[in-house]
């Protein structure tokens, strides 16, 4: 069959939206017709990335219907309702290995083993998590990524509990969700910091507690002074290297004996490739810094996600700020990478 996708033929280059031929499923291989698919800062940095070969497919969070199924996968089946993600259903251990799905561009193999800026998709299955018919087929699209990575990593990541202080760099649509997903846990402060009072002010609506823009001081010692040294946890949801090196200093320390820790600094956004941190504050003051990829469970998480939606306590629609066509995805690329888009875009079929 033939579909429409979004393909990177050099790296730095805009993407041509024209026609893929996609196979047959292999047995273990799911095809879904996409509603809809998120638009996340990640694809920005592949499609940078010159060690990736192309073409290139890219997208990594989509809702879509279930239309053929491999043999091998029976979790799911035809008909389905179902959100295709870059978090196996199974765990693996470090990063999954990239695997050729088959599908070609001018008889030239395309590489992207997940992706969600096409009309339809060729996948493994352990990468389409059923959902039910009755969620939205539009907003539930940034589950598969956005939500749970920014909540993720404040529920299964950090394991924040009620009382708890936290801060989260960079509110945008992964911040937005961990945000979100503190004021759930009831955590308390929760300070969200970022550069504009557009982004810190829906920040606000998602469940901060207290606002600080960057573009106007110290973020570090902003986090201090509200907290009298320092928070329990510190989410990076940006990526840049100041971003790296200031959320460790922003939580409490700690001290000598057992039990004596300081915070936890934990960095969700793709990191640069070197950071400076100060050794002592990990020596001296047992503070912990650690990373947070994908932490979710996809089979029990996103229902939970989706149902929290329906009782109105993860405001999905809320996050969602932009609406694209596939026809406008390099437009939809301009606008995330100019820091344009307070919540999360997304591409509707």
């Amino acid at each position: 069959m033939k579909t429409r996708a979004a393909i990177q033929i050099a790296p730095g280059g805009q993407l041509l939206v024209d026609e893929l031929e996609v196979p047959e499923p292999r047995a273990d291989q799911v095809i879904v017709k996409l509603y809809s698919s998120g638009v996340c800062h990640s694809q920005l940095h592949q499609m940078e990335n010159d060690s990736l070969p192309r073409p290139l497919v890219l997208g990594h969070e989509g809702t879509g219907i279930v239309a053929q199924v491999g043999r091998d996968v029976t979790h799911i089946k035809e008909g389905d309702h179902a959100i295709v993600t870059w978090v196996p259903r199974t765990p693996v251990r470090g990063r999954p290995a990239a695997t050729p799905t088959g599908i070609t561009y001018h008889e030239e193999p395309v590489h992207g083993s997940t992706y969600t800026w096409g009309e339809d998709v060729l996948i493994g299955g352990d990468y389409v998590v059923p959902i039910p018919k009755d969620a939205p087929t539009d907003i539930s699209c940034i589950v598969g990524c956005a939500v749970l990575t920014g909540a993720g990593a404040v529920l299964n990541t950090a394991k924040v509990r009620p009382g708890e202080s936290v801060a989260v760099y960079g509110v945008g649509g992964v911040g937005l969700c961990a945000v979100r997903m503190a004021a759930i846990l009831e955590a308390y402060p929760i300070i969200a910091v970022d550069l504009t009072d557009e982004k810190l002010q829906l920040a606000q609506e998602f469940g901060a507690t207290h606002m600080v823009n960057a573009s106007q001081g110290d973020p570090v010692e902003a986090i201090q002074e509200i907290t009298s040294g320092g928070v329990d946890y510190a989410f990076d949801a940006i990526g840049l290297k100041i971003t790296n090196e200031q959320i460790l200093p922003s939580t409490r320390g700690g001290g000598p004996g057992a039990d004596n820790h300081g915070g936890m600094a934990v960095l969700i956004g793709l990191p640069g490739w070197d950071i400076t941190i100060d050794s002592r504050l990990f020596v001296t003051h047992q503070r912990q810094y650690r990373g947070s990829l994908g932490a979710t469970y996809p089979d029990k998480d996103f229902a939970m996600f989706l149902r929290w939606y329906q009782e109105g306590k993860f405001p999905l629609d809320k996050l969602v700020t932009r609406r694209y066509k596939l026809d406008d995805i390099n437009e939809a690329c301009a606008a995330l990478k100019a820091g344009d888009i307070l919540g999360r875009a997304i591409i509707e079929y």
